[in-house]
């Protein structure tokens, strides 16, 4: 395949993220086989509260949906304690509807876990609980949130699909995404980058739709400068960046299983 410079001298790949050909830009400079996959995708995206994914990956989620894929969205959490004044009810109440309005928008089905806000658990039966949940999903893509990360919440919802994905008999290409790093996320070293610069307006609006969480805000403090930034580093206006889990193989080898024409000569 030959590869496109761009100006930050990062390098486009036919397809990095499985199922987004021509979408993704590597840290590495690797090359990956061009062509779509041979079935729609099962892409899953875990986050510990209701806006972490839509912060992290958002953009990313509604090219999937676009392209065709199936996407859902695991929340661990239903953020029963984000709403200072109400009740852990109220406020998952307020949350899951919040969250619900979120995936409408991003073109993603709301899957939530049934832990706590701010009392997860990593205890073995949690583990099997969620392990169960992940693998009900079928998932050939899965997003999790950086495990490095200064929220408790952020670190149980990470190694929860950790856990899941080492005890997997079908292995699933698994990608990390960073959430206001440098306050929550440390240390994240991106190897994948998406250029999410067609998705601008569907990834704000699925942010405002947390209105309880000051959306707005968060899309102008944060991502927006978050996305920009990562949009230099890839080369292109604004970008999501992942961390990948390279072991046996994936995610080239799953991205071969999914292309019937295999490499590009």
């Amino acid at each position: 395949m030959t590869e496109r410079r761009v100006p930050s001298r990062r390098t486009f790949l036919g397809q990095s993220l499985l199922g987004l050909g021509g979408l993704t830009a590597s840290a590495e400079g690797q090359s990956s086989p061009p062509g779509s996959p041979a079935r729609p995708l099962s892409v899953v995206c875990v986050g510990a509260h209701p806006d972490d994914p839509e912060t992290g990956c958002g953009g990313t989620l509604a090219t999937y949906a676009e392209r065709g894929h199936r996407t859902s969205i695991v929340y661990l959490t239903s953020g029963e304690r984000g709403i200072p004044g109400k009740s852990l009810d109220e406020a998952a109440a307020i949350r899951t509807k919040e969250a619900e309005e979120a995936c409408r928008i991003l073109g993603a089905r709301p899957v939530f876990a049934g832990q706590i806000d701010g009392a997860t658990e990593l205890s073995g039966p949690r583990t099997a609980q969620f392990t169960a949940l992940l693998e009900a999903e079928k998932p050939d893509v899965v997003f999790a949130q950086w495990p490095i990360d200064t929220h408790p919440d952020h670190q149980v919802a990470s190694r929860l699909v950790l856990r899941a994905w080492l005890g997997a008999a079908r292995r699933f290409a698994l990608y990390f995404f960073e959430v206001d790093t440098g306050h929550q996320s440390l240390g994240f070293a991106p190897t994948v980058y998406v250029d999410v610069g067609g998705q601008s307006e569907r990834k704000r609006s699925a942010l405002l739709a947390h209105r309880s969480q000051h959306g707005d805000e968060i899309h102008r403090q944060h991502v927006q400068v978050m996305e920009a930034f990562r949009g230099r580093e890839a080369g292109v206006a604004v970008a999501q960046a992942f961390s990948s889990l390279a072991h046996r193989g994936l995610p080239e080898a799953a991205l071969r299983r999914f292309d019937p024409g295999g490499p590009a000569a």
